[in-house]
């Protein structure tokens, strides 16, 4: 197997030389042309061809196949978080599963169109017995993140002095050592956030992209380079301060604007996919109350909506919601750990950082974020449980009853201070526990995991009375009691 294979086992019949490879009536596509044919190819057959892509149906996926299909390269513009490199990263799979290489050649060169001196030669020499590895698609992709430390030689390359010190000139092409966009040859390329490129390196891709060749120390290589070149950059950076060159700007075939999630739906969904949980659960209504929080600061007058509110907001909420139930359950010796109301507050004070406040708001971050947590878990409530009867609950208090909750109560616990509640058992079901996030498999479902999920929806009907200023609370350390 060929050194660039990586974690993929080669198909042993697959042809190793260029006469096998001619005769196994293999053609050579240029690499725009293979995206191209795989894209038209799926949608005939109704294939997923983005998969993992939530909520850009029917906005920014069609644009970005117009784009592929024209064979352009192309911008992604959009706030941070808003998946631009997760969909850029799904490009890569419309690559043919298996491209066959010069056994090799640091460029990726197709067996029969070789481009650099090295292979040029190497066919030269051999004719029919070139010998041919193969490349998966995975290892077709690369990407860099655009620093402003970013040189020439990062992308383009430099002159190898370990070659020079064999003898070799230094008008050589053969003592280059290429850079990343010449190593991505016949596949895509992602330059992440690329108005933070110096604009003298930004000129230095104006070659490959146009004249396709590249300038190194002084002399010119031609390498007509066949790549798929995808950038994102924030609108900002993009519009306002102006540092893609105007020239870079030109090559890109199609401009894309992204998005965050447009519906509560897809928020859920996004959350539910990208989410890593470990040993807990997740009700679905407290996925809900973090999607409908991550809207609401996102559209909030107190924040910098320039920056975005990052999907990763949403889905650090999450995970820190069940790590507080895992936490719990150590403490208090659960063996199914379930998220509740009161494992949300605490994760304020972990997400203040990926938001970012207009300076009037100095001071009050953690007030405004704590506001839309409390509009956020009212708006749920009335979602899920605004037909359901919760007199029987109400009538507890009624009589002088208090329950003290808190992130250190257990759901046994808790349902004992309570004690039996009629009209439990359809608060579940308006709750449906079934459509959480669930986590690694150490919270099996079952009767088992009754007692948390009880505990779950009773202590989200006690918060939603108290938002809606049915019931009262006092709020004491990590604890709440609920009374009338």
């Amino acid at each position: 197997m060929s050194a660039l294979i990586s974690d993929h086992a080669v198909p042993s019949d697959l042809p190793r030389t260029l006469a096998a490879l001619r005769s196994s009536g293999h053609t050579h596509r240029p690499v725009k042309d293979e995206v191209r044919a795989n894209l038209l190819r799926r949608m005939r057959s109704g294939e997923d061809r983005f998969p993992g892509i939530v909520g850009f149906d029917e906005t920014v996926l069609p644009h970005l196949e117009r784009a592929l299909l024209a064979r352009h390269d192309v911008v992604l513009l959009g706030e941070r978080g808003q998946g631009k490199t997760r969909l850029i990263r799904t490009i890569a799979g419309l690559l043919d599963e298996w491209s066959p290489v010069v056994e090799g050649c640091p460029v990726n060169d197709h067996p029969d169109a070789p481009v650099c001196t090295r292979c040029r030669r190497l066919a030269a020499e051999a004719g029919d017995d070139l010998p041919v590895a193969w490349r998966h698609r995975d290892d077709r992709y690369g990407e860099k993140l655009s620093t402003p430390d970013t040189g020439v030689g990062d992308l383009i390359g430099d002159v190898d002095p370990v070659r020079l010190a064999e003898g070799r000139s230094l008008g050589d092409p053969e003592t280059v050592h290429y850079g990343l966009v010449p190593r991505a040859n016949r596949g895509v390329f992602c330059l992440n956030e690329l108005p933070d490129l110096a604009a003298r390196i930004q000129v230095a891709l104006l070659n490959v992209l146009e004249e396709r060749d590249v300038q190194i120390r002084g002399y010119a290589l031609r390498l007509p380079l066949d790549v798929l070149l995808v950038a994102s950059a924030n609108p900002e950076d993009y519009t306002n301060r102006g540092r893609i060159i105007t020239p870079l700007k030109d090559r890109f075939g199609a401009e894309i604007r992204t998005h965050y999630p447009p519906g509560l739906d897809d928020e859920v969904a996004l959350i539910g996919q990208e989410a890593h949980l470990v040993g807990a659960m997740v009700p679905r209504h407290l996925v809900e109350v973090v999607a409908r929080f991550t809207r609401l600061v996102r559209d909030s007058s107190s924040v910098d909506d320039r920056s975005g509110v990052s999907a990763r907001f949403a889905i650090a909420a999450i995970e820190t919601a069940a790590a507080s139930a895992v936490r719990r359950a150590a403490l208090v010796a659960e063996d199914h750990p379930v998220a509740r109301v009161c494992d949300l507050p605490p994760v304020v004070e972990t997400l203040r950082g990926k938001v970012e406040f207009e300076v009037s708001e100095e001071g009050r971050e953690d007030e405004v974020l704590r506001h839309l947590l409390r509009r956020a878990t009212a708006e749920t409530f009335r979602a899920t449980l605004g037909g359901v009867d919760l007199g029987p609950l109400i009538d507890r208090f009624a009589e002088g009853a208090t329950v003290e909750s808190g992130e250190l109560v257990g759901a046994a616990e808790l349902l004992r201070r309570v004690g039996p509640l009629p009209g439990l058992a359809e608060l579940m079901a308006r709750l449906a526990p079934g459509g959480g996030v669930d986590g690694d498999g150490d919270a099996p479902e079952g009767p088992g995991e009754m007692p948390g999920h009880a505990a779950a929806a009773l202590e989200f009907a006690l918060e939603g009375l108290y938002l809606n200023r049915r019931l009262s609370k006092d709020t004491i350390g990590g604890g709440a009691v609920y009374r009338t």
